[in-house]
């Protein structure tokens, strides 16, 4: 029943021209520079006080990732001989989080908790909100 409105339109949009034009070839830049800068809405427009050096050494992004730990170090390689599960987990560090650093949403402070829903409220959200009129 439709399928000859589907056919006029698809043959009026076959000599449709897009209204987005593109100036010249696409192309990559020569020479990126890969230094260091601060995020362009960063309040203060500078890079962290001692960034790249004492405590924080890594000055690219490349280097933190060759250090960084997201449970035991990421540059870890699959193999039987020094790869994952050569050593135990505890040489890897600690599991506990730094103070005010919480894993779960149970750990929290009471304040910070989700409440328990009501019966009432577990009826309205099963009903669709239909038994709060009836």
């Amino acid at each position: 029943m439709y399928a000859t409105r589907v056919l006029r339109q698809a043959a009026a949009h076959a000599e449709r021209t897009p209204l987005i034009r593109f100036i010249g070839k696409r192309s990559v830049p020569e020479n990126v520079d890969h230094t260091p800068q601060p995020h362009p809405a960063s309040p203060s427009g500078a890079l962290p006080s001692g960034f790249g050096s004492g405590g924080n050494s890594h000055t690219s992004f490349s280097s933190y990732r060759d250090h960084a730990q997201q449970h035991g170090p990421l540059r870890k390689t699959i193999g039987a001989a020094g790869g994952i599960g050569a050593q135990p987990a505890a040489h890897l560090g600690p599991v506990e989080p730094p103070k005010g650093i919480y894993f779960d949403r149970n750990q929290l402070p009471e304040r910070f908790r989700r409440v328990p829903l009501t019966a009432a409220e577990i009826e309205a959200v099963e009903t669709g909100g239909a038994a709060l009129f009836g």
